[in-house]
């Protein structure tokens, strides 16, 4: 296996954080906050819109935002007081960032303590995802959780980037691009190739201020909750997703919202995979606060394609 000097990773990462600090942190973050403000449609109940985007990095719409946007609008046609506390989508068709979004809710139920909605995402009047979430009223009950397993601290794991450029896969493009994207400061553990692992993670923190919205912070877990996740299933198989030969993508997506949580201290997400087959790959994960508390769990299945070149 080809492996990178130190001097090389270094001058990678330096060309990489070029671009990336030209950025503000802030700017990123309000670009993120900014997908969860769906316009209302006029003069028609329970639907949104979100425009299309002027410029896109992307192939294709993150699962995270899609993820984040329908559970946002949701929340907006569920009484107060009511949190979200689970979530079950699938993702049917690629997005396009530079075309609109519509957005139909539909509210199946409403309960004294619960309540539950359909969101249908449309584009180009093709049906690209659904998502039924369940809502909440808090209450007092029986409680306990999985311990937070022994983990390095934020402080001690590798900067993601730093991670990445280790990656002679990885072309310089990417890593610039993988660099400047973040609305999160990520750090993680990430097992040495050929161990078999079947387990890492990776501390995250907003890159900076969002407020005191509880459903915001929610949104913004929501949407790091795609982010590599899928890739729990490439461990044990020594690939990546910019390993040549491997096409990858969500197809399902579960999350269930335990405690609150502010996005603006570290949290923690612990992966694994349980199982790979039939060209697909099933992923778990915990989320949780840097106290151990358990915030937030995890299940996604995706499509993991290994046809390798040459």
């Amino acid at each position: 296996m080809t492996t990178l000097s130190p001097a090389e990773i270094q001058a990678r990462i330096d060309r990489a954080r070029a671009i990336y600090d030209s950025v503000p942190a802030e700017k990123i973050v309000r670009a993120v906050a900014r997908l969860f403000d769906l316009d209302a449609v006029p003069g028609v109940e329970d639907e949104f819109t979100f425009p299309a985007l002027p410029t896109t990095t992307r192939d294709r719409i993150f699962g995270g935002q899609v993820i984040a946007q329908a559970m946002m609008a949701a929340a907006r046609t569920v009484e107060d007081g009511k949190q979200v506390h689970s979530l079950h989508a699938y993702f049917l068709r690629g997005g396009d960032e530079t075309k609109p979004l519509h957005f139909r809710i539909h509210r199946d139920f409403d309960g004294r303590s619960f309540s539950n909605r359909r969101v249908v995402v449309r584009q180009d009047g093709k049906v690209i995802f659904n998502l039924t979430a369940s809502f909440q009223f808090r209450v007092q009950g029986l409680s306990h959780q999985v311990p937070m397993p022994d983990l390095l601290p934020p402080e001690q794991c590798g900067d993601f980037t730093d991670i990445v450029a280790a990656a002679p896969e990885v072309s310089d493009e990417q890593l610039a691009h993988i660099a400047r994207a973040r609305a999160f400061e990520i750090r993680g553990f990430h097992p040495p190739a050929g161990a078999g692992a079947t387990r890492h993670y990776q501390w995250f923190r907003v890159a900076a201020p969002i407020g005191d919205d509880p459903q915001v912070h929610r949104g913004f877990l929501a949407f790091a909750s795609d982010m590599a996740l899928l890739s729990s299933a490439m461990l044990p198989h020594d690939l990546h997703f910019w390993t040549p030969g491997v096409v990858s993508t969500s197809l399902d997506h579960a999350m269930w919202f335990h405690e609150d949580i502010r996005v603006d201290d570290w949290f923690v997400y612990v992966m694994d995979t349980p199982w790979t087959g039939g060209d697909r790959g099933l992923c778990r994960g915990s989320i949780y606060r840097q106290d151990g508390t358990l915030i937030a769990s995890v299940v996604q299945e995706g499509l993991l394609r290994y046809r390798p070149q040459g």
